[in-house]
């Protein structure tokens, strides 16, 4: 087997065995699981940097109404992969920091309409733009050339991620539950 300039045998040449290909996989996987780690630690001093005592599931919640605007209830537990009753419970509380508006939809009143009120939006731009300048200032202490091979590795993850179903994008959840609604609570023209 061919060996790369960095030591390591080559997984891509001929007759690479399957262990070496599992040890590879295995390395890449715990290097995920640490960045995974700092992200999410990261993400949690963004959200202590604010006055509102939130949960990282709370934050989550704010996002994803922040992401896709005006939602089911029923949407946003989906979205959240909890159930209902959790995910009432959770804007419940959020509704006590007034983060959210909640609301019966005029247009079917057995349906909670949800949204991030002017001070939920203010939140989540605030955890958010804290975030990125952390993340920033972190990748700006790589050396260029670990930054540039960083980008399609990221990149190639993420495009590796499309076929799986991680709730992560509370458009789609909610467009297959037909719980995106243009905002019945202030309809447009």
């Amino acid at each position: 087997m061919t060996q790369q300039g960095n030591g390591r045998e080559d997984p891509s040449a001929g007759g690479a065995s399957d262990e070496v290909l599992d040890r590879e996989a295995e390395e890449v996987t715990l290097a995920v699981m640490a960045a995974s780690r700092l992200i999410v630690s990261l993400s949690a001093r963004a959200l202590a940097s604010v006055d509102v005592p939130l949960t990282l599931p709370q934050l989550r919640s704010l996002v994803a109404l922040h992401g896709c605007g005006p939602i089911k209830l029923v949407t946003m537990a989906a979205t959240l992969g909890v159930s209902p009753s959790t995910a009432l419970r959770m804007v419940e509380r959020l509704e006590s920091f007034t983060l959210i508006d909640r609301r019966v939809n005029p247009d079917n009143r057995r349906e909670v309409v949800l949204r991030l009120t002017p001070a939920g939006e203010e939140l989540v731009e605030s955890v958010l733009a804290h975030r990125r300048a952390e993340i920033r200032s972190l990748v700006e202490r790589l050396p260029a050339p670990a930054r540039t091979g960083l980008v399609p590795a990221l990149r190639a993850l993420t495009a590796a991620a499309d076929g799986l179903d991680l709730g992560l994008d509370p458009a789609d959840e909610a467009g297959r539950l037909a719980g995106v609604v243009d905002d019945p609570l202030n309809p447009a023209p």
